[in-house]
């Protein structure tokens, strides 16, 4: 199943499920006014859900109407919980290589993660005001899961099977900041602020055989001011989400609605490009022996899609956003 949220005024939005071929969408108050509401009552919602899902795939639902992402906050306006994680154990090797920096304890072996900021997440069209350039404006494509319910201390295979959604993200980061509040010992707060997503969310089946071991195994396309910036693919993640979820659960249970994230897709592959400047600045360190990319400026554009390998886009539609200063 396929579903977004529309702007209403309200905190979480208008719930909707969408059309495989992302052309139409339905409301389906009498089932789920919003997403979170339907992802803390899933056992009895889901099939409703997915008859209206058939229903709009055939032509023959009921109020159907033309979708339009613009429209969209993100699928989970606010979250009980925002947990992201840094999967991709290439990102964090090139930051150490160009830096020259300690090895982080255990990075092999035990996942890093950070609890971010949960209550106002940034559509897929929605202008990023920030105060400052001077702070390392930076982007962040990742992918992420919604979770159901997730009991403490509970196993990689529980946590994934606790996975009601996978999502698309951008995981704004300010790159000035974050070397300080690391150091700190307390974790990031100024260094990241709201985090924006792709209009959709699908169930895991939504991604047919770019699902496996809880792993999105597709190409995340990056532009900035229309440039190539990369596409790599998150087959690479070192932990699964199943890991990660678990990880986040390993002394707490999660409720539903609990969001969790891949960190930085990175592959090895230098020709896959990067999905965050940071990480071309370091590779520019290291091949070039200076830093030649600076971060992003106002009125900096930056799009991200996933795409399957054979080219055809992704069901979570487009982040396609600007920066502005914050007034």
């Amino acid at each position: 199943m396929r579903f977004a949220t529309l702007k209403d005024g309200s905190l979480d939005g208008r719930l909707v499920v969408v059309s495989r071929d992302g052309a139409r969408a339905a409301a389906v108050p009498q089932i789920a006014p919003s997403l979170v509401d339907a992802l803390q009552r899933w056992v009895s919602v889901r099939q409703p859900l997915q008859q209206v899902q058939d229903a709009l795939d055939a032509g023959t639902a009921v109020g159907a109407f033309d979708f339009e992402a613009r429209q969209c906050a993100a699928p989970l306006p606010r979250a009980p919980q925002w947990l992201d994680g840094s999967a991709f154990l290439n990102h964090g090797r090139l930051m150490e290589q160009a830096f020259n920096t300690a090895p982080i304890p255990d990075f092999d072996t035990i996942p890093v993660m950070y609890q971010g900021a949960s209550d106002d997440f940034l559509g897929p069209h929605d202008d990023v005001p920030l105060p400052t350039e001077a702070d390392g404006i930076d982007f962040e494509g990742e992918f992420g899961v919604v979770c159901g319910p997730v009991p403490m201390a509970a196993t990689p295979q529980q946590a994934l099977a606790a996975v009601r959604l996978v999502v698309q993200i951008n995981d704004w980061s300010l790159r000035t900041l974050g070397p300080r509040e690391m150091k700190s010992g307390f974790g990031f707060l100024q260094a990241k602020p709201s985090t924006a997503f792709a209009p959709v969310a699908v169930t895991p089946d939504e991604l047919g055989d770019a699902w496996q071991g809880g792993r999105v195994r597709l190409d995340l396309h990056v532009a900035w001011n229309g440039e190539r910036f990369g596409e790599p693919n998150g087959r690479e993640m070192n932990f699964g989400f199943g890991d990660l979820v678990a990880h986040a659960a390993r002394t707490r249970r999660l409720t539903a609605g609990t969001i969790v994230g891949s960190g930085t897709v990175s592959n090895v592959a230098r020709s896959a490009g990067s999905a965050c400047i940071a990480e071309r600045r370091v590779i520019e360190k290291i091949d070039r022996g200076e830093i030649r990319t600076g971060f992003m400026r106002f009125g900096d554009r930056v799009r991200m899609q996933a795409k399957f390998d054979d080219g055809r886009d992704g069901p979570f539609g487009a982040i396609d956003q600007r920066v502005v200063k914050a007034r």
